[in-house]
């Protein structure tokens, strides 16, 4: 028997291997301690034989309703994933693994790697309507990379989307997979009449340190970069200050920012209604998106979420309530499962890559339904 988490995105600290109906782990704490819950290791076994995995410190994870009706999920090839039975239980966090081949992966989503990362970006640059702008470098030396879509047409509105700036949220990355794949295919009438009114910026991997080094929701320097908007800095967070610094030279006239929610099962957008500018065309156009994309995805809903910001008390150090007041737009985090969404549930796969993918194509619907009333 073997655990190993020694690989990119890799996160689990083993305590005893002794028994395999106990096995003894932790999950290692984002750097600066603050923030903890992605686990993402390999086990090696005898098929057969059932292991019982317990995480020790689950007890002290950020968010522990979070574990409230979870289920981890493995897989044996790395592409299709499936969800282990999996308790809470006085701090403990019990996961059964009964191996049907001899090396299994575990994790807390399934993982969108560093490496599919780069084939992503590769792919969709052999479009003739992409090319790739590197916006600067990440505190680990990675390469911070914008996916520009579109002709540059200056009459066209300018559609932003960002991801992954909490890198555990991987279900992130699997949607902006989708979208673009939507986008750029020509048989997709939704894409080509949406590239024929705007450009597109999208920024896949707003997090690729904290991606690789195995984090829930921070960079190389422990910053949470969702908390920088406001004052971004090259010292810390140099992924929001390079995105701002592009952003300033396009404009914005939608945005949206992709995130997961640990506790929450069920898929919502959180809007800028608390900003100081808030007004009643940005109501209307936010009220139309919000419809149709419950329209284009069942999984999509509007009556759980986010408590609403009262008028002027938005937090602005966040992406969508800074960007929406700076450039006066629509603009949303939407907010996707961990576990599974509780209005279609799914108890074999939970909330999946695929069902990202998909729900990554129906955003589009609901772009193309305000795009031509953004300005």
């Amino acid at each position: 028997m073997r655990i190993t988490a020694n690989f990119d995105s890799g996160n689990i600290d083993v305590i005893n291997l002794k028994d395999k109906k106990d096995i003894q782990l932790s999950i290692r704490p984002d750097f600066g301690g603050e923030f903890f819950q992605w686990f993402n290791f390999r086990l090696e076994g005898e098929v057969g034989q059932q292991y019982i995995l317990n995480i020790l410190n689950a007890g002290e994870a950020s968010y522990l309703e979070g574990w409230e009706n979870y289920q981890a999920v493995a897989s044996y090839d790395r592409k299709h994933w499936f969800r282990l039975p999996t308790f809470y239980k006085e701090g403990k966090l019990t996961i059964v693994a009964d191996l049907d081949c001899e090396t299994i992966q575990i994790a807390y989503f399934a993982p969108y790697s560093y490496e599919r990362h780069q084939d992503l970006l590769a792919a969709v640059q052999t479009h003739p309507l992409v090319s790739l702008e590197h916006l600067g470098e990440t505190l680990d030396q990675r390469d911070l990379t914008l996916v520009k879509i579109g002709d540059g047409d200056t009459n066209k509105r300018n559609i932003w989307i960002t991801a992954r700036q909490h890198p555990g949220e991987t279900m992130a990355e699997w949607l902006v997979d989708g979208l673009m794949d939507s986008l750029l295919d020509s048989n997709n009438p939704t894409g080509k009449l949406l590239l024929d009114k705007a450009n597109f910026y999208i920024v896949p991997n707003m997090n690729p340190d904290g991606s690789a080094r195995g984090h829930l929701r921070t960079n190389a320097a422990g910053v949470n970069l969702n908390r920088e908007w406001l004052n971004p800095s090259l010292e810390k967070s140099p992924e929001v200050f390079h995105v701002i610094n592009k952003m300033e030279e396009t404009g914005v006239d939608l945005f949206y920012d992709v995130h997961g929610d640990e506790a929450l099962p069920f898929v919502f957008l959180a809007g800028s209604e608390g900003t100081p500018s808030y007004n009643n065309r940005l109501a209307g156009l936010r009220k139309r998106f919000s419809e149709v994309l419950m329209l284009a995805s069942a999984d999509f809903q509007s009556e759980f979420g986010y408590d609403v910001d009262a008028p002027g008390e938005a937090n602005m150090t966040l992406a969508t309530n800074w960007v929406a007041e700076r450039f006066d737009c629509l603009a949303n985090t939407l907010e996707m499962p961990f576990k599974d969404n509780d209005n279609l549930p799914d108890p074999m796969m939970g909330w999946s890559p695929e069902r990202s993918l998909k729900l990554g194509e129906a955003s589009l619907v609901a772009m193309l339904a305000v795009v031509d009333d953004l300005r």
